[in-house]
This record gives C-alpha cells, sequence and structure tokens, in this order.
C-alpha cells in the first residue's frame, strides 16, 4: 500500500492534493484495491459547488458502486477525462494519473480536519 505524505486523506477512502487555491481529489490505493477492477467513473457535478462530504459522483467496480464524497468543499473545475476511456488508471496510478476531478476550495481550512498518511494509514490497518 501506499500512503503519500504529500496529500490529506477522509475516512471514505478519498485523498486530496492542495496546489495553492485549487485541489486534486480522487481514491486511496487501499479504496481502489478493496474495489478490486474499475470500470467506470461517473462525475456529473463538473461546474456545481459542492459542500465537504457531500456526493461528487461514484465508482463502479466489476463487484459493485460506490459514492465519491468531497474532502473539502469547493467547485468541480475539471474532471479527468483520461478515465472515461481508461478508467483502470485509478487501479494503477491513483494518486497520479488516476485522480478524478480538480477543484477550486471554497474554505482551506477544512484539509486540515483531514488525516495526514500517518493517521490514514493506521485507520485502515
Amino acid at each position: 500500500m501506499n500512503f503519500p505524505d504529500t496529500i490529506r486523506y477522509t475516512s471514505e477512502h478519498e485523498w486530496i492534493r492542495v496546489e495553492g487555491e485549487e485541489a486534486y481529489v480522487g481514491i486511496t490505493d487501499y479504496a481502489q484495491s478493496e474495489l478490486g477492477e474499475i470500470v467506470f467513473i461517473d462525475v456529473p457535478t463538473l461546474g456545481e459547488t459542492l459542500g465537504q462530504g457531500e456526493v461528487f459522483g461514484s465508482v463502479e467496480a466489476v463487484k459493485t458502486v460506490s459514492d465519491l464524497n468531497m474532502p473539502a468543499g469547493g467547485e468541480v473545475l475539471e474532471i479527468n477525462e483520461e478515465l472515461e476511456a481508461h478508467p483502470e488508471l485509478v487501479n494503477n496510478d491513483p494518486y497520479g494519473a488516476g485522480w478524478m476531478i480538480r477543484i477550486r476550495l471554497t474554505d482551506a481550512s477544512e484539509v486540515n480536519t483531514l488525516m495526514d498518511a500517518a493517521a490514514y494509514e493506521a485507520s485502515i490497518h
């Protein structure tokens, strides 16, 4: 399992990497391994502003469908269009090419309420 310490984590297994006033969001290495082969990502919220914890889309694996929750509130600026043709990027590179959305943060301090890598790793063991 990979737990980069440059990002923050939710208890629902999403991650967020802040870059200035914007941030990238995806699911963790642990989440993708638990879901198995990911076959579809559905993010119908492009252009919407959502609060921390709200559902921004869903991820479909061979066995199940799971909601995706906002780690911090913000406006959905971009959806990773590569995932439409290659959803397996989430399995292969969850923290890099497998990012799901880019957001403009509403309140950057919300990120401070999330777990760091050590806390997240401890929470799943």
